[in-house]
């Protein structure tokens, strides 16, 4: 049992679970800003051009509670015991997605481009002064014109 409690311990300490644990509690804070910014920036500025309509207040009631509706807001019918289908909560939803997963490729992109600046940033050859072809860096004789290089 003791051995059990060791392996889990080694396996729980090890860098990529720790990355892991640090990458989930961020994302999870990045998905709160998002949704922040979508329920209380963009989904009202978006109503306004649409006509003020709520988004969160749009939804279809599937079977009347008590009292029957109509109920004035998803809470009202909430709280009536209604059964609904919450139109307007899956569409934030969706606007949240579309955000985070462009925000995550502009992130990839960013460090890809930043990775071929790297690579590109070391060249490995020069040309040869006398005829002109590429040869390595470290080449003290021209091997295409056989001409000695300083």
């Amino acid at each position: 049992m003791k051995n059990i409690f060791k392996e889990f311990r080694d396996f729980a300490m090890k860098g990529n679970v720790i990355d892991m644990a640090v990458g989930i509690i961020i994302g999870a804070a990045f998905g709160k800003i998002v949704n922040s910014l979508v329920q209380d920036i963009l989904m009202p500025a978006i109503s306004i051009i649409l006509g003020k309509v709520d988004f969160s207040s749009i939804f279809f009631v599937l079977h009347e509670g008590t009292p029957t509706g109509p109920y004035a807001s998803l809470q009202a019918a909430a709280a009536a015991g209604a059964i609904t289908i919450n139109l307007g909560t899956f569409l934030n939803a969706v606007i949240s997605f579309i955000i985070v997963a462009f925000a995550i490729f502009m992130l990839i992109k960013t460090l890809n481009s930043f990775k071929k600046k790297e690579a590109a940033a070391a060249p490995s050859t020069k040309d040869c002064p006398f005829c002109c072809s590429k040869i390595p860096l470290a080449a003290v004789k021209c091997p295409n014109c056989t001409s000695e290089l300083k």
